[in-house]
């Protein structure tokens, strides 16, 4: 917490050229998350090569490296200097819905900037969102804390949806990020890369309840200590379709095209594919050497 503390005092291109070396680091000493983001990078990029799957998954390390030591900026970086470092693309597709009164939920994959988009994000307009608390208790209470500071409530997944629903209701738009393994959430197998994918439907139930528009946002890493940009698509038209299946479908394929924009920067050392279909092998053994 200290390191965190420290860095968001740092100037911003400081903190880009530590958190390379701490990525860097992180690739080399966790062969853990070393083999899950491999793993996962072949699954999604088959056709790749062998080498552009390397690239990406260094690449990716040191994007989490930068991406990991600008939490503390996210955290307690005041709001001037939140503003200046992310920049909008696409906000009028966001501006609109909530200027004509519409419930909004923004469907936010997990890239690795995604803690510098929900600061800025619920600085700028009191939002909602919904998170799995970590096992450190420290931690959890650290990372409520920092995120509170904006007025973003956190409600726990364990909870349910009716809070989110209430909160809602109020005109707080809905910061939700859909692509984790459900544990014992409501999920149904949908492809995600071409991968049978236990998928969480809470999106499209939560969506038809609350009589939302869905904007997907995505939040890029830019170059050359540049900062951030917060991209916002278009509103999901015709969502939720009445289609369970249709929809959970067409959310997966809205968050891949997301991550074919700027793979190195999803967080692939998550392991998105750890619930299988029945019978199915595990992605996520260990090879036995012979």
């Amino acid at each position: 917490m200290g390191v965190l503390r420290l860095c968001s005092l740092l100037p911003y291109p400081m903190v880009v050229m530590l958190g390379s070396g701490v990525g860097g680091l992180y690739y080399a000493l966790s062969a853990k998350r070393r083999r899950i983001a491999r793993t996962n990078i072949a699954l999604c990029f088959p056709e790749w090569s062998a080498q552009e799957r390397q690239v990406c998954l260094r690449r990716h390390f040191h994007h989490w490296g930068r991406a990991s030591l600008s939490v503390g900026i996210a955290w307690w970086g005041s709001p001037a200097r939140l503003k200046r470092l992310v920049r909008f693309r696409g906000r009028e597709h966001y501006d609109q819905a909530l200027a004509q009164g519409r419930r909004v939920m923004l469907l936010a994959p997990h890239f690795v900037g995604l803690e510098m988009a929900g600061a800025l994000l619920s600085m700028e307009r009191h939002m909602v969102s919904m998170y799995k608390g970590p096992k450190n208790a420290l931690f959890d209470w650290a990372m409520r804390r920092a995120r509170a500071r904006f007025d973003l409530i956190m409600i726990e997944r364990s909870t349910g949806i009716r809070s989110i629903l209430r909160f809602m209701q109020t005109g707080r738009p809905f910061y939700y990020l859909p692509d984790q393994d459900p544990g014992e959430a409501s999920f149904e197998f949908v492809p995600f890369f071409g991968v049978p994918t236990a998928t969480i439907t809470a999106m499209s139930r939560i969506a038809d309840m609350a009589k939302a528009v869905v904007i997907p946002c995505f939040i890029r890493q830019l170059p050359a200590g540049q900062g951030y940009e917060i991209s916002f698509k278009p509103v999901m038209e015709g969502f939720p379709s009445g289609d369970l299946m249709h929809d959970v479908t067409r959310m997966n394929a809205e968050i891949e095209k997301g991550v074919r924009e700027m793979p190195e920067q999803y967080m692939w050392t998550y392991k998105r594919f750890k619930t299988r279909p029945e019978n199915a092998q595990c992605l996520y053994a260990r090879r036995k050497t012979p």
